[in-house]
């Protein structure tokens, strides 16, 4: 196999590859194998078709798209290892040319790894900035921690309040037609968490569970959805069931849950160190 190399712009390269005659034969007689299998011809039982009679009939070239299939991933690693350069890319490949008892040819063009020429980096003075931890840091590190171990449980209260987490269903219609993709059911809500389009969480408050109802929302004028951008929309609402999140509290249990230490003091002291 020879491979011709030439540095185009942009970091990429131009592999032109020639593959010796002996095996293109070789991959037509393979690809001549697996299209016979599906070729059927008067005077000739399914996949015994002989490969002359079945060139005659569809003509040499109904091999070599196969063949070249068979040939290229193997000659382009190699021209890839003779050229030595390191792809970051998949190649694009032109101007294949296959034949019976020829060479086959092709080009592929390639985004290499860039050249990288360094400057004085050596010499650089650098003062380590020292950080300060303080409790509020560490607090804030074991809330956020609290959060995410956090569980929704059912309250005792029928009433919605900000904080809550409203289980609903809803559906949205403007001037009396279904907005498609504005309603579901038994969907979680955090009132108080702005998730929502603008004055829809804040009227659902001291709503009760098992209440229907209908609220209005004006959606922004600069809502993603021209449709709905600067509309009045007409929400049904139904508050299926209300929640509360419930924090674990910050005691030993909590350390070894969470981590590989016995003590929360122990689990304190190590999330200020990684601070």
């Amino acid at each position: 196999m020879q491979v011709a190399k030439e540095e185009l712009e942009g970091n990429k390269v131009e592999l032109r590859v020639e593959i010796e005659k002996e095996k293109v034969n070789d991959a037509l007689e393979k690809a001549y194998r697996k299209v016979v299998k599906d070729i059927e011809i008067p005077g000739f039982r399914k996949g015994k078709v002989p490969r002359r009679v079945l060139e005659a009939r569809f003509g040499k070239e109904v091999l070599h798209q196969d063949a070249f299939d068979i040939l290229a991933p193997e000659a382009y690693s190699n021209a890839v290892k003779t050229a030595e350069i390191e792809p970051i890319a998949q190649p694009v490949v032109n101007d294949f040319y296959i034949s019976e008892d020829e060479a086959a040819t092709f080009t592929a063009v390639v985004e290499v790894k860039p050249e990288v020429e360094l400057g004085q980096y050596t010499d650089l003075n650098l003062e380590r900035e020292e950080v300060e931890i303080g409790d509020e840091d560490l607090e804030e590190a074991l809330k956020k921690l609290q959060d995410q171990h956090s569980q929704l449980e059912t309250t005792e209260r029928d009433t919605v309040e900000k904080g809550d987490f409203a289980i609903i269903d809803f559906e949205g219609f403007l001037d009396g037609e279904e907005v498609p993709g504005a309603s579901a059911e038994e969907y979680t809500l955090e009132i108080g968490s702005g998730s929502f389009v603008p004055g829809f969480e804040e009227q659902l408050i001291s709503r009760k569970i098992g209440e229907e109802f209908e609220i209005k929302v004006l959606f922004p004028e600069d809502y993603q959805s021209e449709e709905l951008a600067g509309q009045e929309v007409v929400f049904k609402v139904e508050i299926k069931e209300i929640k509360v999140k419930e924090e674990p509290e910050l005691n030993d249990d909590f350390a070894k849950d969470v981590s590989d230490f016995e003590t929360i003091d122990e689990f304190r002291e190590d999330i200020e160190k990684r601070l």
